[in-house]
């Protein structure tokens, strides 16, 4: 008994932690969509940016957070239950993607590369009066790069975000000689061990997530208390 009382107590402060997790990731989403004009990178998906993703990410961890919060608080079997679903749903969505990510790389780098280039196309139809920043300066500063190749991609508009000064200045402009494709390409590549033990670490979480919920639905199931 005791030692589930403290699978139950664990399971709640775990869960109160990703709660928070939660709302601070929505929180930060709605910031930077009320305070910033972010439009998409890719052309063809205009609905993902920055903005977007940590809003729908932070709905996802506090619902299913609370859920289990609350389920294995008030020990509620259709709340443990709906949480180990929800996880489970989660966990094939993250072994899909991985899946599709690993069969279909060489497709999905070039359909990256040319949708930069029209996502590039079209911020160059917003013209050089634009005044809110966009995620193409915010790039091109962070990852000191220019363009999709190179600056030759911007032709005669090149934005002062290309520019390895700043405030850029009005004779002898230098502008970044990598193209931010070939930079990013580069950072996922150094960085690929710690996103391939980040999923692992949140794959574990998430199986012992599921134990827990189980653990307790079944120990409630075999009480003798009708369902609740």
């Amino acid at each position: 008994m005791s030692c589930l009382k403290g699978l139950k107590y664990t399971m709640c402060v775990v869960n109160f932690i990703f709660f928070i997790c939660g709302v601070a990731v929505f929180a930060l989403g709605i910031y930077l969509m009320t305070s910033y004009n972010l439009s998409s990178l890719l052309a063809s998906i205009h609905a993902v940016n920055i903005a977007s993703t940590l809003f729908v990410t932070g709905i996802i961890i506090t619902c299913v957070s609370f859920l289990g919060f609350l389920g294995a608080l008030k020990e509620k079997r259709c709340l443990l239950i709906s949480f180990f679903i929800l996880m489970f749903i989660l966990m094939l969505v993250e072994l899909g993607t991985a899946c599709i990510l690993l069969l279909y790389e060489t497709d999905i780098d070039q359909f990256i590369e040319k949708d930069l280039i029209k996502g590039l196309e079209k911020y160059k139809d917003r013209g050089q009066n634009a005044t809110t920043e966009n995620d193409w300066d915010t790039l091109q500063t962070t990852f000191k790069c220019c363009g999709v190749k190179n600056v030759t991609d911007w032709k005669d508009s090149v934005p002062p975000s290309c520019c390895t000064e700043d405030p850029c200045p009005e004779n002898k402009i230098k502008y970044w000689n990598q193209g931010c494709y070939d930079k990013l390409k580069k950072v996922f590549d150094s960085n690929l061990l710690n996103v391939g033990i980040g999923v692992i670490v949140i794959c574990i979480i998430e199986v012992l997530g599921m134990c827990f919920s189980m653990t307790l639905f079944c120990h409630i199931n075999r009480s003798g208390l009708k369902y609740k």
